[in-house]
């Protein structure tokens, strides 16, 4: 078991060569660790929703040069907002990271970072996330503002609730809404209809995600549905790809405008999904981590035929 007072090179799980452990100043790399710049997919997945938002606004009314803006001010807010929510999981979980192996070398489990500093650094982030939403319609102002109930409560759903992944997915896919609003001002239904789809792709992705720490987190009590779902885990999974395609099929055609576009970049996304099914090894943990990165790559096939169709 690794001790507290070491400190290692790199957490476990981060990609091998990333620009943390190999490019960021030493003193760095323990808050850039703490806000998983090491490891940035999760920081596609935030935005990923985002730009969603901003290419089913513009099929719905028509592209306006701000939203090159907003695409840039979601992609900064992503970025900034994820290392805050990740430093927030982080002091929660402290406690229960030194009990995994996989969580084990992350900075305040493993003494890179002590407590005090790390809610130092979790305001620090709060505070240039702010600055960046402020930019944005009030419409957008309001959304972001709220989502902080739900990226506050998401750290404690696996310790109440066998669904930790819904409550990711409400807080995740939130900016869909956000930019959304930012461009149209408003709400209505094509993207609430798209927000339920990212929760349901959320519940897919991060799934497959928790498969690699199942053995752990029964011993020490923690909750997901990937111990929920065991070995039925590939059929429901499944079941959830076909319900994310088919809520964003409603949303797609809610728009009303270049649809052929926007279903086209939605087959390659279902088809997309229908190959990390083919190959979901859930007692393969390394197999697992490969397919939940590769939901980027799901995420950005729609986005660009979402902007595309937007543009036409």
């Amino acid at each position: 078991m690794q001790s507290r007072t070491q400190r290692p090179e790199a957490v476990i799980d981060a990609p091998k060569g990333n620009w943390v452990d190999n490019l960021a100043p030493p003193a760095w790399r323990p808050w850039l660790r703490l806000s998983r710049a090491d490891r940035p997919i999760g920081t596609w997945l935030l935005l990923l929703p985002c730009w969603w938002g901003i290419g089913l606004a513009m099929m719905a009314d028509a592209p306006r040069w701000a939203d090159l803006w907003i695409a840039a001010a979601c992609a900064i807010g992503a970025l900034v907002m994820r290392g805050a929510g990740c430093t927030w999981n982080d002091i929660t979980d402290r406690d229960i990271d030194d009990k995994v192996a996989r969580t084990r070398s992350r900075p305040l489990p493993s003494g890179q970072v002590t407590l005090r500093g790390a809610y130092v650094w979790l305001v620090a982030q709060c505070l240039l996330g702010l600055a960046i939403l402020v930019t944005l319609d009030r419409a957008a102002i309001g959304m972001g503002v709220a989502s902080l109930a739900l990226v506050a409560i998401y750290p404690f759903a696996k310790r109440f609730t066998w669904w930790p992944q819904v409550f990711l997915g409400l807080a995740f896919n939130w900016g869909a809404m956000l930019a959304y609003a930012a461009h149209m001002g408003r709400l209505d239904a094509v993207l609430v209809v798209a927000w339920l789809a990212g929760i349901s792709w959320t519940i897919f992705y991060d799934t497959i995600y928790a498969h690699q720490d199942v053995e752990d987190d029964a011993l020490i009590g923690v909750k997901s549905t990937a111990r929920l779902f065991g070995a039925n885990s590939p059929r429901i999974l499944a079941g959830f790809a076909a319900l994310t395609v088919l809520l964003l099929a409603a949303a797609i055609a809610l728009t009303g405008r270049n649809l052929l576009i926007g279903f086209a970049g939605l087959a390659g996304f279902a088809a997309h999904l229908v190959w990390q099914l083919r190959n979901f090894q859930p007692e393969q943990g390394a197999a697992c981590l490969r397919l939940f990165r590769s939901n980027r790559d799901a995420g950005l096939i729609l986005a660009l035929f979402l902007a595309l169709a937007g543009l036409a």
